[in-house]
């Protein structure tokens, strides 16, 4: 790890580095998971990362099934607040990404409980639309928390089910990205920023019209940000560019020459778009 701190040095770039998800999914598991966060903790101070990311949940079918969303989110600020001491004495912060588990609101509530001294937002534009929240929302709720800032560009559109949602390329999408990074520029504190797109993925469908979505996945969703999500759906189209989506392990490795391929191609479209459009970037204008 100090090699890695050297040579990222040496080579002038800057190392963010973390860990997976804090939620343990019996009580017997939490010990393991606090042990796990103060080892990353350990990680990133030797690496020089001068942040740790951490998530609740990879999604909210995959938080604990004992008890609501709020008993999550207290047993998530307990575990925080158990590496508190370790992390202000190492100089780093917890960047808490929001993912497919939590809304904006519901993730600064953690990170504020827990104590925004050591703990941050790893703040993410793509993932919102996976809980049915505009981008900007997560932006203008967990803006002034940032420790890093992370673009991937979605569609979002009407269906028959609900609402599908879908990531592509930065810039190919129906979410306003002149606007979203023109709110950033105004609350975010400096973070470093991301292009990061993630793409050959198939649409997802929010059954947001279903009565178990509500009641069992986000009975605490508010009507406003969801309103402003649905205007989002109703601009939005299904991506409708020549694209391999190849997400299923059976038939995965038959597509693989060809995903790498235009992962590549996608990753520049996506960094042509940053400079070009949004302004972003630094090394590249020399």
């Amino acid at each position: 790890m100090g090699e890695v701190r050297a040579w990222t040095k040496e080579a002038g770039l800057h190392i963010e580095t973390g860990g997976g998800a804090i939620l343990p999914k019996t009580k017997d598991a939490l010990p393991k998971v606090v042990a796990a966060l103060r080892k990353n903790i350990e990680r990133a101070s030797a690496m020089g990362s001068p942040i740790v990311r951490a998530l609740l949940a990879s999604d909210r079918y995959s938080m604990p099934d004992d008890g609501p969303v709020e008993r999550h989110m207290e047993t998530a600020i307990g575990i925080l607040r158990e590496v508190r001491s370790q992390a202000l004495d190492a100089g780093i912060k917890i960047g808490i990404e929001n993912h497919k588990e939590l809304q904006a609101w519901e993730t600064r509530q953690v990170i504020e409980s827990a104590g925004k001294e050591f703990v941050g937002s790893y703040l993410d534009t793509g993932n919102p639309v996976f809980v049915a929240e505009h981008p900007l929302t997560t932006i203008e709720q967990l803006g002034p928390l940032a420790v890093s800032f992370h673009l991937r560009d979605s569609v979002v559109y009407e269906h028959p089910d609900g609402i599908a949602v879908q990531w592509v390329p930065l810039g190919e999408g129906t979410v306003d990205f002149k606007a979203l990074v023109a709110k950033a520029a105004e609350i975010l504190p400096p973070v470093h920023i991301y292009c990061k797109p993630i793409t050959a993925r198939p649409a997802v469908v929010l059954p947001v019209y279903s009565e178990e979505f509500w009641n069992k996945w986000f009975p605490r969703g508010r009507s406003r940000d969801f309103g402003r999500f649905l205007a989002l759906a109703r601009r939005g189209r299904p991506y409708d560019k020549p694209h391999l989506t190849a997400d299923v392990p059976e038939v995965r490795e038959r597509y693989m020459d060809g995903l790498k391929i235009q992962q590549m191609d996608h990753m520049q479209r996506s960094l042509d778009y940053c400079r070009t459009t949004l302004n972003l970037g630094v090394r590249w204008r020399a």
